[in-house]
């Protein structure tokens, strides 16, 4: 047997098994309804359209285990050049929530705000906008959402 080939083989597997592996790891820990994030919003329009947009599930991904819905083609074949530049931060959870206390918190995907070209999903319900509450002290909070995060991920 030709040693190159059996070397390719032998770290071929160890690729499938690291993708497999993280991808299960990302259906555990992202906020996902039915595998589906940021409930059916496309990731992509927060970036392009600077507006929270449903996606249509006939355009649709599936990005290491996380399914994604886009409101068009073009959303679509972008996100998918580099999907990592367009998912939420902390798996789609709350960032006020995740900087606070570490808690997983359930979102309002139309209150969001871009930072650094990354997108950060709050919760805003009952009267408890945290963005808001965010805004007020966002260096701290990313910081401690950041290693938050590393900490329930990792």
């Amino acid at each position: 047997m030709n040693v190159r080939f059996f070397l390719s083989v032998i770290f071929s597997s160890i690729i499938l098994t690291s993708v497999a592996q993280d991808a299960e790891l990302r259906k555990k820990q992202y906020n996902l309804d039915n595998g589906v994030g940021i409930s059916g919003y496309d990731p992509v329009a927060y970036f392009k359209q600077t507006k929270a947009i449903k996606g249509k599930k006939e355009y649709s991904v599936v990005a290491d285990g996380v399914i994604y819905y886009f409101s068009s083609v073009e959303n679509k074949e972008e996100f998918k050049k580099n999907y990592s530049k367009y998912e939420p931060q902390y798996g789609g959870w709350c960032a006020y929530a995740m900087g606070n206390d570490g808690t997983k918190v359930e979102v309002d995907p139309e209150t969001f705000k871009i930072i650094d070209g990354k997108l950060f999903l709050f919760y805003n319900k009952f009267f408890n906008n945290t963005l808001k509450s965010w805004n007020k002290n966002e260096v701290k909070l990313k910081t401690s959402a950041d290693t938050n995060w590393q900490r329930i991920y990792h």
